[in-house]
């Protein structure tokens, strides 16, 4: 935050919690090792098959455990991938924190402005601060609704417990960021 009080209070204008977005992170981790733990030990768990089964039931476990291995292996892949971005994502949060940055959206582009090290610390002490993106705007269609002649509709309508309602169930429709 800056000397002068002109930034933002930490967490002002942000949609998520920071800790909630940290408590995913420990369970994705673990299915990545348990998924890389399928992936290099199905052969064992076939060779087990192999003393306990009928020659019928083996080569059948053998080529599912075999595609199961090659598919958790390509989960954890993918896992590894949302976990090191998830990481990504709560750091620069964290920093824009830190520096009192007011709607922060971590969009590539808005890590990206920053500050990395000691003399980009500096410079935006200094006030050299960039011009953050806003948060990508995503487009919910609004929910339809019957009204009472069966026809669907998104207009103002009376709801269950005698209330206006404006464009279904999300209260309008339109953007979420």
């Amino acid at each position: 935050m800056s000397d002068e009080g002109d930034g933002a209070k930490p967490g002002d204008g942000y949609r998520i919690e920071i800790a909630s977005v940290r408590r995913i992170l420990e369970p994705l981790e673990e299915s990545v090792v348990a998924a890389r733990k399928i992936k290099d030990d199905w052969q064992p768990m076939a060779e087990h098959i192999n003393m306990a089964a009928t020659i019928e039931i083996v080569s059948s476990a053998e080529e599912m455990l075999s595609k199961w291995g090659y598919g958790m292996g390509r989960v954890a892949g993918h896992t590894e991938a949302v976990v090191e971005t998830l990481r990504q994502v709560i750091a620069a949060y964290v920093l824009a924190d830190l520096l009192g940055v007011k709607n922060f959206s971590p969009t590539e582009d808005n890590m990206a402005k920053l500050p990395f090290g000691e003399a980009g610390l500096k410079a935006w002490q200094e006030g050299h601060r960039p011009k953050f993106d806003p948060p990508p705007q995503i487009y919910q269609e609004p929910w339809l609704e019957q009204d009472s002649g069966g026809k669907w509709t998104t207009e103002p309508h009376i709801g269950p417990d005698g209330s206006v309602e404006r464009g279904g169930r999300n209260g309008g429709g339109g953007t979420i960021a």
